[in-house]
């Protein structure tokens, strides 16, 4: 094994039982070594998810059992500070970033091991905050709309909340893919939405977005009575994705559409593919906020609030 370590304590926020943000304890731990086929990364910044208030109230205990006490966060960028045995596609100090294993200890420490197949190299032309609010988002709109949705050339494909991490990468995901796209935010951030490609954006305080009709694919990250209305304006064989509701096959066939529920995966190959297009310009990254390791609460509490724009980042090591 390879490394450049000389410490073995490093900071983490963990959890040690499901709840509110008083659940999560900065604590002092012991760096974890890399198994074989693993890599320890020393992290610079990572993403914040709305996953991440989800596995720590408990929400998805029953999806994802997580074995507490437990460090949350999976999204990063960082460079490779450790190398395990049977991995030579790395190098020590390569800069990388990740959507890791969600049944693993997560990124908001200042190290982490994970799979060497699971991180590509981080967008040359993005430094480490702006690196670590790419993955998760970015994997999951070119899951929902490349894998599941098929999105061909002039498709016409609505979006929800399109001002958030998700909806921002599927904004520009789509455009690329040659389709017209429509997508739902506040007044104020109609003007940025449409900079980043989007042809019409209905502002959802004051317009219904179900005057819409004969869309190819809705993508769904909102849920409930956004989820359910979404049925009736999508043509025949179109496709419903959703990140936050599990389609009723019936209701599916009666709308004679293909429907999905789009749980991101780990995928080092469409991170390599995402960090070209970045680099060439291709897409644009948004930050909302950054906050210290020791503000995660307040971190949480501005997702929690559903009104942000870009993605919310922790600095954790220079």
């Amino acid at each position: 094994m390879m490394n450049m370590i000389n410490e073995s304590w490093m900071r983490s926020v963990r959890i040690q039982n499901y709840g509110g943000v008083e659940q999560m304890k900065l604590q002092v731990t012991e760096i974890p070594e890399p198994s074989e086929n693993e890599v320890l990364i020393k992290i610079h910044a990572a993403g914040v998810n709305p996953l991440d208030w989800k596995v720590r109230e408990g929400y998805l205990a029953e999806v994802l059992p997580h074995t507490l006490p437990l460090t949350l966060g999976w999204d990063f960028a960082g460079e490779i500070a450790s190398i395990g045995d049977n991995v030579d596609q790395w190098r020590l100090g390569d800069a990388v970033y990740s959507r890791p294993d969600f049944s693993k200890n997560g990124a908001y420490a200042e190290y982490i091991t994970v799979s060497a197949d699971e991180i590509a190299a981080k967008p040359q032309t993005l430094n480490w905050q702006e690196s670590a609010a790419v993955p998760l988002v970015t994997l999951t709109a070119w899951q929902a709309l490349i894998d599941i949705g098929g999105i061909n050339q002039g498709d016409r494909v609505l979006i929800h909340a399109g001002a958030g991490g998700v909806g921002m990468a599927a904004i520009q995901l789509a455009k690329l893919a040659g389709a017209t796209v429509y997508t739902t935010a506040s007044s104020r951030n109609i003007d940025f939405l449409k900079s980043l490609g989007a042809d019409e954006v209905i502002d959802y305080t004051q317009e219904d977005f179900s005057k819409l009709e004969d869309l190819d694919i809705v993508f769904d990250t909102v849920g409930g009575e956004t989820f359910e209305k979404s049925w009736g304006i999508l043509k025949k064989g179109g496709c419903l994705v959703s990140t936050v509701e599990f389609p009723n096959e019936d209701l599916a066939a009666k709308h004679d559409v293909r429907a999905n529920f789009c749980f991101v995966q780990a995928n080092a190959g469409q991170l390599a593919e995402i960090s070209n297009l970045i680099d060439s310009g291709s897409i644009k990254v948004e930050i909302d906020s950054v906050f210290r390791l020791e503000e995660i609460a307040k971190a949480h509490a501005k997702s929690e609030s559903g009104h942000t724009r870009g993605k919310i980042v922790i600095q954790i090591q220079e």
